[in-house]
């Protein structure tokens, strides 16, 4: 079967070829057949998610099919609550009641746009760090290959993506956690800007950093649920009042008159860069120019400053979280937790204070950049998943990473898959805006996808068509 994605199962469900159910089933069917091998779930919830199926069907046998999402199954990151409860953090430490099981704003109107509620998503300790073998949790593993991670932290609603267990879902992103996993597993993730989704009912991690954002196969998946996600909401002490535009009317696929920067900085072009990055970045930038975007050559500022002030700020928040459970049950922590936000007080008071003036000045930098072009593409990282036994070795890797300079500064980014790299691993392209125009990096996100379909691939399916060639090759005589 072809991956569904979001936009066309709504069409499906609109037109009866399908019904909630069905499309629940085949979701189900594919969370037995990978859940346990590649970690997707902490906790699923098949029973209320068929009697929503149900009432799904039941509002759509009427004729007035009003949710934006109405039947289509979605994966919650187990770091913000659901009424089906529970919100372990995937940590020990964690009580699992935190926030009441109530619905989280983002939740609450997936909910009311017809969403179906299936499951809580692996994630790493409270979104930071690497999985950690010794802790009673899933590993979670990358649907291309299992010997290798997903990426992080949101890792549970990427593979579930990747492999049909959900056709979207709630990520987040401090420093990449949702665009790292989308493109370590092939599919697309957004980081809208700074405020754009209230973040209320998501256990924190960096308070000035945090997003939550949707993950699903395309940009207009993901501009479908955005539109949903997106608003003003009065719980949230960051959440922006801005106006909220029509996500998915914006994707016209016209990128007429459309200027892009390229950055070619050297954090880019690594020792250990994949060796087909250049080659597919190449024919990416190639597909959008052909849709009429102009191409032109920019210098991102204050790049590893940025990239630093990311993560004195996200440790040290985090660490005023989590400081009286550190000093008490400093064991019961994942080693990379304690790693990672253990540094924090090494950071002092006017490390912090200067991290925030450069994400100020760097703010400024940019939005003079941004009146020369309307957005900014990147690799998403330099290189393919790593394998699941090489990560005690994060640290140098993570620099392989080219998102959390875009937490500093608060812009939207884009993650969409544009390839495999020399590994048969898929590699993702990121696609940056102003701040508040999310519209501009989905239409361009989308534009790429009308043109490719690396979205539209499947693990199974890339495993077969290689038996199938390997399989010709060997059957070929030579002359």
């Amino acid at each position: 079967m072809t991956a569904r994605t979001i936009s066309a199962a709504l069409a499906a469900l609109r037109s009866g070829e399908v019904t909630a159910t069905a499309l629940l089933d085949e979701a189900i069917a594919a969370a037995d057949a990978h859940d346990d091998a590649l970690g997707i779930y902490l906790t699923r919830f098949d029973d209320p998610a068929r009697e929503a199926a149900g009432a799904a069907d039941a509002v759509y046998a009427a004729g007035d099919p009003a949710g934006p999402l109405l039947g289509i199954p979605l994966g919650i990151k187990d770091i913000i609550t659901s009424v089906e409860g529970p919100t372990t953090a995937q940590s020990l430490v964690h009580d699992a009641s935190w926030g009441g099981q109530a619905d989280a704003p983002v939740v609450a109107r997936l909910r009311a746009a017809g969403g179906i509620i299936a499951g809580k998503t692996t994630t790493m300790e409270f979104a930071t760090g690497v999985p950690d073998p010794s802790k009673p949790f899933p590993i979670p593993r990358n649907p291309w290959n299992p010997d290798h991670w997903t990426g992080g932290s949101s890792s549970g609603t990427g593979n579930g993506v990747a492999t049909g267990a959900m056709l979207g879902g709630l990520g987040t992103d401090t420093g990449g956690s949702i665009r790292i996993p989308a493109a370590f597993c092939g599919i697309s993730g957004i980081k809208a800007s700074f405020g754009r989704v209230p973040k209320s009912g998501c256990v924190p991690l960096g308070y000035s950093l945090d997003n939550i954002g949707p993950m699903a196969r395309s940009a207009r998946d993901c501009a479908i649920m955005l539109a949903v996600l997106a608003g003003y909401d009065a719980s949230d002490p960051s959440a922006a009042d801005e106006p909220v535009p029509d996500y998915e009317a914006a994707l016209t696929g016209d990128l007429t008159d459309l200027r892009i920067g390229i950055d070619t900085l050297a954090e880019y072009r690594r020792a250990d860069q994949d060796p087909r990055l250049g080659e597919l970045l190449d024919a990416a930038l190639g597909v959008l120019t052909a849709r009429g975007a102009t191409v032109v050559p920019v210098q991102l500022p204050y790049y590893r400053e940025l990239t630093a002030a990311t993560g004195i700020t996200s440790r040290s928040e985090a660490f005023a979280y989590h400081a009286p459970d550190l000093r008490t049950r400093w064991p019961d922590y994942f080693a990379a937790t304690r790693q990672g936000v253990g540094v924090a007080p090494a950071y002092s008071g006017a490390d912090y204070v200067q991290a925030q003036r450069v994400r100020r000045l760097g703010q400024r930098e940019l939005a003079g950049l941004f009146g020369t072009v309307d957005l900014i593409v990147t690799p998403t990282a330099s290189v393919e998943a790593f394998t699941v036994d090489g990560l005690g070795e994060m640290t140098e890797r993570f620099r392989a990473m080219h998102t959390s300079y875009w937490n500093a500064v608060g812009n939207p980014a884009l993650s969409v898959p544009m390839g495999f790299g020399a590994n048969g691993l898929p590699l993702g392209l990121q696609i940056v805006g102003r701040p508040f125009d999310e519209a501009t990096v989905l239409r361009a996100g989308d534009a790429y996808q009308q043109e490719t379909d690396w979205h539209l691939r499947e693990p199974a399916q890339e495993a077969a068509q290689e038996a199938a060639q390997e399989a010709t090759e060997r059957s070929v005589v030579p002359v």
